[in-house]
């Protein structure tokens, strides 16, 4: 493999506004609008992508019968610290499941629940 393993990700989502919300919140960012592939009825929201930098985006994604909650995959953002963004989630309307702690030399990680039962992953080196 020539390249990083991750180069999208999606997390489901069944109400769009309250997602976009806690996320925003969360990250202190805005997410935006992408158009739907042709032909199908779904909604997309992308986090910013910075062309060039480490790293995958991804997009919230609304669509009919779409999963969400049940975490088949875990995502984790990365974050300066990680425990300013799980301070964020209960305000935000989500729950801290895992406060920040050490993995050792990989630095630290929190895990924390959005507002559609998603479990997401939060990294940082400090």
């Amino acid at each position: 493999m020539n390249n990083n393993p991750v180069g999208w990700f999606e997390i489901y989502v069944q109400d769009m506004d309250r997602a976009k919300r806690f996320y925003e919140s969360v990250f202190q960012t805005k997410l935006e609008r992408l158009e739907s592939p042709a032909g199908m009825p779904v909604e997309l929201w992308s986090f910013p992508m910075m062309k060039g930098q480490m790293g995958a985006s991804g997009a919230l994604v609304k669509m009919a019968d779409g999963p969400s909650g049940g975490n088949a995959v875990l995502v984790y953002f990365s974050c300066t610290d990680c425990a300013v963004e799980a301070t964020r989630t209960a305000s935000a309307g989500g729950h801290l499941i895992r406060e920040k702690m050490s993995i050792g030399p990989y630095g630290f990680i929190a895990l924390i629940r959005d507002t559609e039962g998603n479990m997401i992953g939060l990294h940082s080196m400090q």
